[in-house]
């Protein structure tokens, strides 16, 4: 969703941020830092952590980002949890579409992965629905900004 949200806006960003946490930097992601210190903060279980992190977040970017990072963070838990728990494969496009990423950041290598299975069409086919959906967000972003 990320990927998908940084091609319709046009935008360049390193996804290896997310794999890296704070180290990485912004990652050309507005308060991108300060937003993955929250996040491994959120989930690291130290409250005094949280803190800080939440305080700095706030500082940097509002009252209003704070609030939709803690959202998107409770509910990508949420979403990870039923998903890993019930043994939910990816459905076939957004395996396609997410492959190159998942490799690059090593999510192929976590044990629900194995979840998901796909067959030697998918993997040929992959590289030519990732880039048409690379080109149609961004000519959708383009459009929707033009009003």
């Amino acid at each position: 969703m990320l990927r998908a949200s940084i091609e319709y806006n046009g935008t360049d960003a390193e996804l290896t941020g997310i794999a890296q946490g704070a180290k990485a930097g912004d990652g050309g992601i507005a308060h991108g830092e300060r937003l993955t210190t929250f996040v491994d903060a959120a989930v690291g279980g130290d409250p005094a952590a949280l803190a800080t992190a939440r305080d700095a977040l706030r500082a940097a970017g509002g009252s209003a980002l704070l609030v939709d990072a803690a959202a998107v963070i409770g509910n990508f838990e949420r979403m990870v949890r039923i998903a890993d728990g019930t043994g939910i494969p990816l459905d076939g496009l957004v395996d396609a579409l997410s492959g190159d990423f998942r490799e690059e950041l090593g999510i192929d290598d976590f044990r629900s992965r194995r979840q998901t299975h796909k067959g030697p069409l998918a993997r040929l086919l992959a590289p030519v629905v990732r880039n048409v959906a690379r080109v149609g967000l961004r000519f959708a972003g383009r459009r929707s900004q033009r009003g």
